[in-house]
């Protein structure tokens, strides 16, 4: 038997996602609203651990 709260319980909607970095296509690196590489940013890495791109998935058989 399901509890009663249960037929009335939603998930909590996620927070939004905001990236702070964009993939560039012309230069093929994550840049800031700056215009710097993502990757000169420090605490920006700290915070993501990385800034992956599907860039070398592109261009590459090998990756």
């Amino acid at each position: 038997m399901k509890p009663f709260a249960l037929n009335y319980a939603r998930p909590a909607a996620p927070p939004p996602i905001v990236i702070p970095y964009a993939y560039d296509p012309r230069r093929q690196w994550n840049v800031l609203p700056d215009g710097r590489p993502a990757t000169s940013d420090h605490a920006l890495l700290l915070a993501t651990s990385t800034t992956c791109s599907t860039a070398g998935s592109k261009t590459h058989f090998d990756d």
